[in-house]
């Protein structure tokens, strides 16, 4: 499998990154470890997961995720052939069960956030510690506009890159990344590192696929070009509707039917359901199933170092990788741009 390398880092991944925040809710410790073998087996050495993880969040099994990732580790003993990748919380007053709901990125969240992961994974150190969401208000998770009135004390980006830099000297993490950012947020990072002689973001993991196309409609793709920052795109099956196994049985198992409405209301949306009705027709009539439409769509586009992806079932998995093999032709490439003129972004 080709290895990408992310930003100006030494870390080279695969165009594949097995995504876990299953495993712990949805998948047993028996079944991620039996995924983390599959995925090697087929050439990912990229793993991303986070301490909040799994989903859908709650107290009882936070941590969960990062725990059998490290049961894995040791037991594989194959650390050094995967760039594992995790991530801190930001703020959010209602996961009370992470450092009692006050998690922002200052110096005292984030080392015990790394100090807590690395004991879960089993490591003594992490290739990329990515900040989940900002400090800042920003609009992330569904909301489409920013709202000023929603501002709140944050963390200046200068601090956040200090310690971060202390733990890189410390040898307890390597390289660090952003996700759902902005381009605003990207070019502060890489503005402060330069200017205060900081690490610099290698990565920024930011929400893509066929239905939320927004990280190149909004020129975020410029931003990460010239910056040299790589994306790590996630969901590109929009939480499985791309799949379209909700649309041929809404009452299909995954977590679109097995959490309540309200964790995941943007792949709700009509615009949604009216944009994967189109995606797979088109798929089914070019001979594809919609997954691997949506998957070799994310894996063709040029301003992805890699792809993450998730699965429940390692026939699922196997599919989802198999995509890598499709290629889209320029007359389907021109059939997707259509839809999407037609429903822009509905699932942003």
């Amino acid at each position: 499998m080709q290895k990408i390398a992310l930003g100006r880092s030494d870390l080279k991944v695969s165009k594949i990154c097995l995504g876990t925040m299953t495993f712990g809710q949805q998948n047993s410790e028996a079944d991620a470890h039996a995924q983390l073998d599959y995925a090697l087996e087929r050439g990912i050495n990229f793993i991303d997961t986070a301490e909040l993880y799994p989903v859908m969040p709650s107290a009882a099994t936070q941590g969960d995720t990062e725990r059998f990732i490290g049961s894995w580790l040791k037991q594989s003993g194959r650390r050094a052939d995967v760039v594992l990748a995790t991530k801190v919380a930001g703020p959010n007053p209602y996961m009370h069960w992470i450092r009692k709901g006050k998690s922002n990125h200052n110096a005292a969240n984030i080392r015990a956030a790394v100090e807590t992961s690395l004991q879960r994974l089993q490591t003594e150190y992490i290739d990329l510690y990515q900040l989940h969401w900002p400090s800042r208000n920003v609009p992330i998770f569904g909301a489409s506009q920013f709202d000023p009135g929603k501002e709140r004390h944050s963390i200046a980006i200068e601090e956040t890159l200090a310690v971060l830099g202390d733990l890189i000297k410390e040898g307890k993490i390597r390289h660090i990344g952003v996700s759902n950012e902005s381009s605003w947020g990207v070019s502060e990072f890489v503005k402060q590192a330069e200017r205060k002689g900081l690490p610099r973001i290698a990565t920024i993991q930011n929400l893509y696929n066929l239905t939320a196309r927004h990280f190149e409609t909004s020129f975020l793709d410029e931003t990460c070009f010239r910056e040299q920052v790589s994306l790590m795109a996630y969901s590109p099956l929009a939480f499985g509707q791309l799949t379209a196994k909700y649309h041929d049985d809404p009452k299909a198992h995954g977590r679109l039917t097995i959490f309540p409405p309200t964790w995941s209301p943007r792949y709700l949306r009509p615009g949604v359901l009216d944009a994967v009705a189109q995606y797979a027709k088109l798929a089914r009539d070019n001979g594809m199933t919609p997954a691997q439409l949506a998957l070799a769509w994310c894996y063709s586009r040029w301003f992805i170092a890699s792809t993450i992806i998730g699965a429940t079932t390692l026939a699922q998995l196997k599919e989802n990788i198999d995509a890598l093999d499709v290629r889209l032709s320029p007359e389907l490439v021109a059939a997707v741009d259509a839809i999407h003129a037609r429903l822009p972004n509905p699932g942003q």
